[in-house]
C-alpha cells in the first residue's frame, strides 16, 4: 500500500490537528482545512485519495462542501462526521456521494479502517477508467 494522501476538513483546531497526527501515526498523509471554501481551494490544486469531513462548519456546511467537492472530482471519497447523531443529515449526505458517515467522537481505528477502504475503492475505480 502506498501513503494516503488524506484531506481533514473541521472548524476545530485543536481536534483536526490532533486528528491529523493519529492518522500520521497510522501511516496516512494528512492535510488540514479549516472550512468547506479552503478545502475546495487545496482539492484543486493538490491529489487526495480521501476527504474527512465535518457535517456542522459555519459558512459552507459540509453537505455543500460535500456537493463542490464531487463536482470537482467525482472519484475523490468522503467520509462525513457529524457530532450529532443526526441520521437524516448523514443519510442525505450518503445520497449526494459520501462513502461512510461516523459520528464524533470517533474512534481513530474505525476512522483508520474506513479511510482505507474508501481509498482502496477509489483506486480500483480509477484503474478501470
Amino acid at each position: 500500500m502506498g501513503t494516503f494522501n488524506i484531506l481533514l476538513v473541521d472548524d476545530e483546531p485543536e481536534f483536526v490537528e490532533s486528528l491529523a497526527e493519529r492518522l500520521r501515526i497510522r501511516g496516512f498523509s494528512t492535510a488540514v482545512a479549516p472550512d468547506g471554501a479552503r478545502a475546495l481551494e487545496l482539492i484543486r490544486s493538490q491529489r487526495f485519495q480521501g476527504v474527512v469531513l465535518d457535517v456542522m462548519m459555519p459558512g459552507m456546511d459540509g453537505l455543500e462542501t460535500l456537493r463542490q467537492i464531487k463536482k470537482v472530482d467525482a472519484s475523490l471519497e468522503v467520509i462525513l462526521l457529524t457530532g450529532h447523531a443526526r441520521t437524516e443529515v448523514a443519510l442525505e449526505g450518503i445520497q449526494e456521494g459520501a462513502f461512510e458517515y461516523l459520528i464524533k467522537p470517533v474512534d481513530i481505528d474505525e476512522l483508520s479502517f474506513r479511510l482505507q477502504d474508501a481509498c482502496e475503492k477509489r483506486a480500483l475505480m480509477l484503474q478501470k477508467t
